[in-house]
């Protein structure tokens, strides 16, 4: 999971500078909107996998809903923050942004959910 956080920023932050030379408010409202997307995604995953183990499945569960609670609260504060601070400011261009790392989150899930269960559990100090 953590992987896929860093492939996130690796992507958001050169396109967002290429789009940047083009329009400088559109290059900084969906790096905005991209770290809306990426931060909190980034505190679950700390979060929701700090613990494995059958025996400790209730602090796996319980850390999955403070993660999701947390990631929840902070997109909110996030979307908050940008739309009341950032000016000017493009919103279509902050839910591009927002958008974008989303698919590359869901993406990159899908892609670690696929593989077999025998390399998951190799490469999972890895992710």
């Amino acid at each position: 999971m953590y992987r896929i956080s860093l492939a996130q920023v690796a992507l958001l932050l050169p396109a967002c500078l290429l789009l940047a030379l083009w329009d400088g408010v559109w290059g900084l409202s969906a790096l905005c909107g991209g770290l809306v997307a990426v931060v909190p995604q980034a505190w679950f995953a700390a979060r929701a996998f700090r613990y494995s183990g059958a025996r400790s499945a209730q602090a796996v569960a319980r850390s999955g809903y403070a993660g999701e609670v947390g990631k929840f609260l902070l997109s909110a504060a996030g979307f908050a923050a940008v739309f009341m601070l950032l000016r000017p400011v493009s919103g279509a261009a902050v839910f591009a942004g927002y958008l974008a790392m989303l698919a590359i989150q869901i993406t990159g899930s899908w892609m670690l959910l696929r593989r077999p269960p025998a390399q998951r559990v190799q490469t999972q100090e890895l992710d």
